[in-house]
């Protein structure tokens, strides 16, 4: 089922941002090895997943082709204006209380059935902590059309300027990510699309060859706080009693570096990517605390004190 899952996932981000509607052969294309190669088995699978999506309020269109090099072909869209909520138009002291709140949101499950909202941190319960963001993704149909044309692009990301070999583009947990080479730091990396700063520019006569069997999926970090890390660096940070069990099992034991007489635990997690890891501890509102490095802990103090001062 979670596979299922994510296919829907992927089949409305697709057709969300694509700049022309798509056939179900080019849909198939994009999402890989999500849809059967059969055709009559990828074309069942496809109208359960389009009914299903349908079913829960998403409108799909669709248009039968009669003339031209498509002619013939049903191809699919969904219409933003139709599909998404129109602006809240917050303030920006509104959106940064939204932001904290979402930070400490928390599921009852995978699949995100029976979900349980957590505004604040008055109910503790034992699941480990989630982080949902909403992004924007303006880079995202530039990076579409690098890989599939194989050409390198320029992107800024955490204040360095890279040349990327764009391999794939995967979709976890709602946030897309680009899969590639980094040409100066000649080494694979994984990049949150939405945490790009600023254009991603196609680099004019600079193409590659992706690797043989290359899969997205398999080459996906299996640690969000590893994504777009320039530096192998770890942190402890220290989890009270109330969420103790849960990291630990969260994380595994052999990241327990220290036990406390009051049940709270040291956890040693990465922080390379220090955006992430800043998520990843606001997530446990009061009941954790970065203890090292020293210029991680301050670095986290100085960004709530920017918060709070703004």
């Amino acid at each position: 089922m979670a596979d299922r899952v994510e296919r829907l996932t992927n089949l409305l981000a697709l057709l969300l941002e694509t700049p022309r509607p798509l056939s179900l052969v080019e849909i198939a294309g994009e999402l890989g090895a999500q849809y059967p190669d059969k055709e009559s088995a990828r074309r069942g699978a496809f109208e359960r997943d389009k009914s299903a999506l349908r079913a829960i309020g998403v409108p799909i269109d669709q248009e039968y082709v009669e003339g031209g090099p498509y002619a013939g072909q049903t191809r699919y869209w969904i219409d933003r204006s139709r599909y998404e909520l129109a602006d809240l138009q917050l303030e920006p002291d509104e959106m940064r209380a939204l932001q904290v709140a979402v930070a400490a949101t928390r599921t009852g499950s995978s699949s995100g059935q029976d979900a349980l909202w957590k505004l604040g941190s008055g109910a503790v319960d034992d699941h480990a902590a989630v982080v949902a963001t909403l992004p924007a993704i303006p880079a995202l149909p530039v990076l579409r059309e690098a890989v599939a044309g194989r050409t390198v692009v320029r992107l800024h990301y955490r204040g360095a300027e890279r040349d990327l070999e764009p391999w794939g583009l995967l979709l976890r947990q709602g946030f897309w990510y680009v899969i590639g080479r980094d040409r100066l730091r000649a080494e694979q990396r994984t990049f949150r699309v939405d945490r790009i700063e600023g254009d991603v520019a196609l680099v004019s006569g600079e193409t590659f060859e992706r690797p043989p069997n290359f899969d997205p999926r398999a080459a996906f970090p299996s640690d969000p706080k590893l994504i777009g890390a320039d530096a192998d660096v770890d942190a402890v940070v220290r989890i009270d009693a109330t969420r103790a069990p849960a990291t630990e099992r969260e994380l595994g034991a052999d990241r327990v570096v220290a036990r406390g007489h009051d049940g709270s635990i040291d956890v040693r997690v990465p922080c390379g990517n220090r955006a992430a890891f800043r998520s990843w501890v606001l997530g446990f509102m009061e009941h954790a605390e970065v203890i090292e490095p020293a210029n991680v802990r301050l670095d986290l103090i100085e960004w709530l004190e920017r918060v709070a001062g703004a």
